[in-house]
């Protein structure tokens, strides 16, 4: 079953919906863990999405002469 759709929402365009990663830290601690960090985007700050841009009318391309 899908997930409902948000309208007044986009998919974040920098992360592309993926705002959280985990990222190995390189090594592992005495009980032999993976270390990790999580990064966030810093765009949509780790939500995924962005609000929904309003599109320019044709009056906010017209150049006044």
């Amino acid at each position: 079953m899908t997930s409902p759709v948000n309208p007044h929402a986009q998919v974040c365009r920098y992360c592309n919906g993926f705002a959280s990663v985990a990222v190995s830290s390189g090594g592992r601690d005495q009980r032999g863990h993976l270390r990790t960090i999580t990064i966030d985007c810093p765009t949509c700050l780790g939500f995924g999405t962005l609000p929904v841009q309003p599109r320019p009318t044709a009056s906010a391309w017209e150049v006044a002469a």
